[in-house]
Formats: structure tokens, C-alpha cells, sequence
């Protein structure tokens, strides 16, 4: 296995350079956890393939061989799991401290041994990110939890079928819910389900190993229990928030790059975002080209009103990108108003461009309004987290001078080899230690 980079390290960005060329999206980081974390429920070996080698990707890998599974890589992004050694229902609590996704193996535990011992999980501190939803549904599936200590202890002599309605669309919960589901008796119908596109790649990766879900690509699940699942193989699908993250990159370049390996569906709201702030792309069968020399110019509402980028569940524009299209806005001509719904500190990070120049009211932590174009100049900064990491970076191509961002481990949390493959577009960026 590759040694990971030191957590010390940053990125040096030399700005000002436009990008160009060829750059392929990486696979899914938020459809490989929850499919890493169903292996626990096949009956033999998995592969997979088109496996993102990012952090996030090691520690589930990680908490799986801690739980007794052969996990490993077997290629560049390539990975064998056989968890049929797995003989443990408490996951180490130093490696679920490392990322949010580490409550994924709550609902294969506890349909494999009718247990989980959960501990808090960590991720990034981008607001209140609820896991009632996740306890309730189990709970209606036939699970017993206590909440006395500082653990999740999650029991069910046995799980059963029914109907369970979410209270909030949650990605992770509907991924819980599916995988304690899938091997449980009777019907499941799970309504208000997330139906983000790395929610359909687990269901259809669960159906190829003999699951049966009916209504993907829509917010209610119909899921008969089977009797067992078996190994497999399965590519996991592009990672459309990298899709719309180097789309940004390469508008706020005024670069002509070409992204591949993309999925034409999962830009139905990704696109008109963009779009708005005057960001027109190409879209080929499984590529999009974002061509040079355009002008950026923010897109009034009827009569001339300030348009709005909002987020919500799918298919609504992801929050995952709403760093990326706000920094962005920042050198599109107008105004424009980003509404952030889903997380309260998501928005906090705009004091980092502000510094850099932008022209942005943080008008509360839900609500920013943006006025460009600004000229950003250089800075240090330290990245709070993958997102607004990779937005900071943006504004780093984009500025004059040089700037320095800290805590780069956080954007390898999410974006694979970042700096070597953006060397390969012309950016000047390295990595340091510091």
C-alpha cells in the first residue's frame, strides 16, 4: 500500500495560470464507503473497481481488516474484500474518529451479527450532522439501542420488515437502512430516501449480488429480504461533485479542460448551477469540455432580479458544491445569492476569500450573497475541511501570487492525487511540508 501523505504537508499554488488538457474523473468517494462497508454482508469475495486511493478509502479499509476482513488493495484502484472472516461488531474507535462514513458499518453489523457497537463518528465539522435519522429507522426495523453511554449499542434478536419513513432525506441513513434491510425478512419500504447517485450505485451493486430493490433513482425503496448475498465484482461510478469541482476549476481558469469518465445523468442539476454564473459546458456521451475565452456573467432572474443557487437532496444542486460554484461567483460579472441549506457552517469559510479579495456578505450561516468579479491576491490559509479545501484551491488558481494552504490532508480526504493531476493540466501547484 502506498504511504498516505503527512498530515503536516500543504499545497503551494503559484496563480494566474489558465488550465488545459484531459483530466479523467476519479471514482465515487461517497459511493465507495457505503459499498466498502456492504462487503461486510456478501457471502464471499468482492472486487472492485474504480476505486478513488484517497484517505477516507484507507480507513474503511482499515476498519474492515479491524473488524477481521481480508481488505486490500490489489491494483491502482482496485480493491479485494472477503469478509466472510469478519468476527467483530465493535469498530475500533480511533479509526470511526477519523471520518463520518465509519457509522456506514452500523447497519451491516447489526444484520450479520445482530449487533453493533458504534462509536461517535468524526468527519468534518461542516454543522449539525444528525444521526437520529439513522437510529430511528433502525429502531423500526426491530433494533433495540441504547443511548446511555458514550457508545451506540445497537441490538436486534431479529430484524423484520416494515415500513420506515426517514424525517430527513439523509444520504447515510437511507445507506444504513439499506444494507440492515437487504438480508432481513419480509418487505422494507423506505420512504423520503436520499436517491443521490452514489445511493444508486450501492442499491445496484447490492442487486448484482442478489439483493432485491425495486425504485431506484427515486425516494421510495421497496426492499425484499433475501436469504444471502454473494461476491462479486463491481466499478464504482464517477464522482460527480469532482465532475462539477474541476468544471469550476477550469471556468475560474478561463481553461479549456476536458473531463472524462462522466455519467450524463448525474449533471441534471450540476449543469443550469453553472450555468447561471455564466458557465456553458459540452457534454459528450461520457465527457464534458469546459471551453476557454468565456465571460463570465451571472444570469438575472426575470426582471432582473438577483438569482439564487440553492442546494437540497437529490436531484437538487449538492451541497458538495456549493463552495465550489460560490468561489466561482466571486469572478463572474453580477450578483448572485448562494443559499446553503442543509449545513449551518458550510459557509463559514468565506472569510478565507474575503481576505483574498472577494466580495462576499455572509449574511447568516445559511446565506451568502457574491458580487464579482473581484481580483484575488495570494494568501495563506488552512482548509477546514474537503470542500471548502478544494474551493480555497480554486481561488488559489485563479489569484495573483502565491498562496499556501495548510491541512492539506483534508482535500485528500475526497480528491485523489490532486496536486500530480492538476500538474498535468498546467497548474502550479506542489505539495509541501511545513
Amino acid at each position: 500500500m502506498a504511504v498516505a501523505p503527512a498530515l503536516a504537508d500543504a499545497f503551494v499554488i503559484e496563480g494566474s495560470r489558465r488550465l488545459s488538457g484531459t483530466i479523467r474523473a476519479a471514482g465515487n468517494k461517497n459511493g465507495a464507503l457505503p459499498i466498502l462497508a456492504a462487503c461486510l454482508l456478501a457471502d464471499g469475495p468482492v472486487t472492485l473497481a474504480n476505486v478513488p486511493r484517497i484517505r477516507d478509502v484507507d480507513t474503511m479499509l482499515d476498519l474492515l481488516a479491524d473488524l477481521g476482513a481480508d481488505a486490500s488493495w490489489t491494483g491502482a484502484n482496485e480493491v479485494r474484500v472477503d469478509a466472510r472472516g469478519a468476527s467483530k461488531s465493535a469498530p475500533d474507535e480511533r479509526l470511526c474518529s477519523r471520518m463520518r462514513a465509519s457509522f456506514l458499518l452500523a447497519g451491516p453489523l447489526l444484520s450479520r451479527f445482530g449487533r453493533a457497537t458504534m462509536p461517535p463518528p468524526g468527519g468534518d465539522v461542516i454543522g449539525r450532522r444528525r444521526l437520529d435519522p439513522h437510529i430511528h429507522a433502525l429502531g423500526e426495523l426491530g433494533a433495540v439501542i441504547d443511548l446511555s453511554g458514550r457508545l451506540y449499542e445497537i441490538e436486534a434478536r431479529e430484524l423484520r420488515g416494515t415500513n420506515v419513513f426517514l424525517d430527513e432525506a439523509s444520504v447515510m441513513a437511507t445507506e444504513n437502512t439499506i444494507m440492515a434491510a437487504v438480508l432481513t425478512k419480509g418487505e422494507t419500504i423506505l420512504g423520503n430516501a436520499a436517491c443521490e447517485p452514489h445511493v444508486q450505485d450501492l442499491c445496484r451493486f447490492l442487486v448484482s449480488l442478489g439483493a432485491q430493490i425495486e425504485g431506484i433513482e427515486s425516494n421510495v425503496l421497496r426492499i425484499t429480504g433475501v436469504e444471502q448475498l454473494d461476491g462479486g465484482s463491481w466499478s464504482i461510478g464517477p464522482d460527480h461533485i469532482e465532475v462539477g469541482s474541476f468544471i469550476g476549476m477550469a471556468a475560474i481558469t478561463d481553461g479549456d479542460v476536458t473531463i472524462e469518465g462522466v455519467r450524463r445523468q448525474d449533471l441534471v442539476s450540476i449543469v443550469p448551477a453553472f450555468s447561471k454564473l455564466g458557465v456553458h459546458v459540452e457534454i459528450g456521451e461520457d465527457s464534458v469540455h469546459v471551453p476557454s475565452k468565456q465571460q463570465l456573467i451571472v444570469e438575472n432572474d426575470l426582471g432582473g432580479m438577483v438569482p439564487k443557487i440553492e442546494d437540497g437532496p437529490w436531484p437538487a444542486f449538492p451541497s458538495d458544491l456549493t463552495s465550489i460554484a460560490l468561489t466561482v461567483a466571486t469572478q463572474a460579472f453580477g450578483t448572485v445569492l448562494m443559499f446553503e441549506k442543509m449545513f449551518e457552517n458550510r459557509l463559514f469559510f468565506t472569510d478565507k476569500l474575503v481576505s483574498m479579495g472577494a466580495r462576499i456578505i455572509l449574511c447568516d450561516p445559511h446565506r451568502a450573497v457574491v458580487t464579482g468579479p473581484a481580483r484575488l491576491v495570494g494568501q495563506r490559509m488552512e482548509s477546514p475541511d474537503i470542500r471548502a479545501g478544494m474551493a480555497m484551491l480554486l481561488a488559489a488558481l485563479s489569484a495573483d501570487g502565491q498562496s499556501t494552504i495548510g491541512a492539506a490532508h483534508q482535500i485528500d480526504k475526497g480528491y485523489e492525487r490532486i496536486d500530480e493531476r492538476l500538474r498535468v493540466l498546467g497548474a502550479a501547484i506542489e505539495r509541501v511540508d511545513v
